[in-house]
């Protein structure tokens, strides 16, 4: 079964330090909660605000050992008004045999704003 996994983060800056570390990062919490092996994913798409445009991050994924030959592909996020700036969402499809609904989806910094809902915590 493939699943998808989301995750979704924010910046403070466009600057591509910033943007790569911060993917790094949420990338790096989803694997570790999801227990996925880079062998498992079929992609990855990464959307980003409009506000964020100084690099793509997907290279945050080229930094993760055995990552190198995962699909990644980026795109803009549709511009919503009054929609959260400067974010960074991930859509990360992989085979699994865990049920939908124990996928632990990640959201960091401002975009815990995004699906309250679907945030687990430790003790769930």
């Amino acid at each position: 079964m493939t699943r998808g996994v989301r995750g979704a983060t924010t910046a403070i800056h466009n600057e591509e330090k910033e943007i790569v570390d911060r993917t790094r990062i949420l990338v790096e919490e989803m694997i570790e909660k999801n227990s996925i092996d880079a062998s498992a994913v079929s992609h990855v798409f990464i959307s980003v605000t409009r506000d964020l445009n100084a690099t793509f991050p997907a290279k945050a994924l080229r930094e993760i050992s055995g990552w190198k030959h995962v699909p990644v592909m980026c795109m803009a996020e549709i511009d919503v008004p009054n929609g959260l700036a400067k974010c960074i969402r991930i859509m990360m499809v992989t085979n699994t045999d865990v049920a939908q609904t124990e996928i632990v989806h990640v959201f960091q910094n401002e975009a815990i704003k995004l699906r309250p809902d679907l945030i687990k915590d430790d003790t769930e």
